[in-house]
């Protein structure tokens, strides 16, 4: 009888539950849902509206009212784009420039890891000195840049266009983020088994750094794939304009034909989704991980 009163007291005293505190909570989630579904379509729908005016035959594009949804699709836009406006040497040089400009990941990414690892007189004084040309206008170092490349003969080359990309302050900071969060330790012991720098930073530091190359390889093919401004500049043969040039040459010369424009367009944007959605996960954890320290 005691155990069964003690029972009855404490069922008694237990506070009651609070169902309405609950029912409010998941009404909160599921307006914040609805909210952020509807931004995100809100955001999504120019870029929609640009794929579904690609595939329209040209009276459905210039129909008012507009046509939402085209009714009968066709890729006879993109068919015009390789066929008859050589849009395939425009891909190709863009591809070239953005390879190009990867072998500068290897070099932004040996400066982070000195940077980061290693003690050496001045330092201090040459990172704040990467800091600072984060700072300068692209403008300001243009012709400056574009004499240095004439002189050297690298004007209306693809190497000359690629070359100004090739390193970058903010990449090196990135890098630099990163790779001080490995363990010194991991490194020491290392080298106290034999083994090389290079070794070290091919087969350890590499490795680690996965999220933060992700990263740099999203934003080093971003940069490659949209160069508009100096190619425009460096590049007197329109053989080696990259796909940007081309598809401002387009506006220019074909203005009556919306179809065609969106087309172009969505051969400019869509790998550039493509690539942010493969390597998205990696994109935010390297973010994240460079502001540790």
């Amino acid at each position: 009888m005691q155990t069964t009163d003690l029972t009855v007291a404490a069922a008694v005293a237990r506070p009651p539950r609070r169902p309405r505190a609950q029912g409010s909570s998941r009404a909160l989630t599921v307006i914040i849902g609805v909210a952020l579904a509807i931004g995100a379509l809100i955001t999504a729908l120019p870029f929609l509206w640009m794929v579904f005016t690609s595939v329209k035959p040209r009276s459905e594009s210039v129909a008012y009212p507009p046509v939402p949804i085209p009714q009968n699709p066709t890729f006879e836009w993109f068919v015009q784009l390789f066929q008859e406006l050589d849009f395939g040497p425009y891909i190709v040089n863009t591809l070239a420039i953005v390879l190009i400009s990867m072998v500068g990941l290897l070099l932004m990414a040996m400066a982070g890891y000195g940077f980061a690892k290693f003690d050496f007189r001045g330092r201090e004084p040459l990172f704040f000195l990467v800091l600072v040309t984060m700072m300068i206008p692209v403008q300001v170092t243009m012709i400056p840049t574009y004499l240095i490349l004439n002189g050297a003969k690298l004007t209306n080359t693809l190497v000359g266009i690629a070359l100004p990309t090739l390193v970058s302050g903010f990449s090196i900071f990135l890098f630099r983020q990163f790779m001080s969060t490995i363990p010194t330790e991991m490194l020491e012991a290392a080298r106290i088994d034999g083994a090389s720098e290079m070794r070290i930073f091919a087969q350890i530091v590499l490795p680690l750094s996965k999220p933060i190359l992700a990263v740099q390889v999203v934003l080093t093919f971003i940069a490659g794939w949209n160069s508009f401004l100096w190619p425009l500049i460096l590049a007197n043969d329109e053989r080696l304009y990259t796909l940007s040039v081309g598809v401002a040459l387009l506006n220019q010369q074909i203005a009556t034909n919306p179809s065609l424009q969106m087309a172009a367009a969505t051969l400019m944007v869509v790998p550039i989704l493509i690539v942010f959605v493969v390597f998205q996960r990696f994109v935010v954890q390297g973010f994240a991980l460079s502001g540790l320290k």
